[in-house]
C-alpha cells in the first residue's frame, strides 16, 4: 500500500512584475514548475509598445491565456489579504500564541464574509 505524503504539490509559480528576472524563470523552471510572472518592460519602450499591442488583440479576440486567469487568482488572493488588513484588524494582531493568533484572523474572515454576504444581497 503506498503512503500518502502530507506535502502540497506546487505546479506554479505566480509573482508579480518585480521578479520578472530570467533566472528566477530558469529556476522556477528547474523545480518543474511553470512561472507565471507578470512582464515588467522597464525602460524598454519597444517592449511597451509591443505588450500594448498585444493587449489589444486579446481584447478584440476576447482572449485570455490559462496564465493570465492564474494570475488574476492571485491579485483576487491578494486582494483579500489587503482587505482583512485594512478594515477587519488583521495588520495589528495584538496577541500572542498560535491559537489566539489564529482565532483572531478567523473573526477577521468570518466579518469579511458577512460584509461581502451583504453587499451581494443588496
Amino acid at each position: 500500500m503506498r503512503k500518502v505524503s502530507n506535502k502540497v504539490i506546487n505546479l506554479y509559480d505566480l509573482m508579480d512584475a518585480a521578479y520578472d528576472v530570467q533566472e528566477i524563470r530558469d529556476h522556477s523552471k528547474s523545480l518543474n514548475h511553470i512561472p507565471i510572472i507578470d512582464v515588467n518592460p522597464r525602460r524598454d519602450e519597444k517592449l511597451k509598445e509591443k505588450l500594448l499591442e498585444e493587449k489589444k488583440v486579446q481584447n478584440f479576440l476576447h482572449w485570455e491565456s490559462l496564465e493570465k486567469i492564474h494570475y488574476n487568482n492571485r491579485s483576487t488572493a491578494e486582494r483579500v489579504n489587503g482587505c482583512l488588513k485594512d478594515e477587519f484588524g488583521s495588520r495589528s494582531v495584538r496577541v500572542r500564541e498560535h491559537k489566539k493568533v489564529f482565532c483572531h484572523l478567523m473573526f477577521g474572515i468570518l466579518a469579511l464574509t458577512v460584509d461581502q454576504l451583504i453587499r451581494f444581497s443588496q
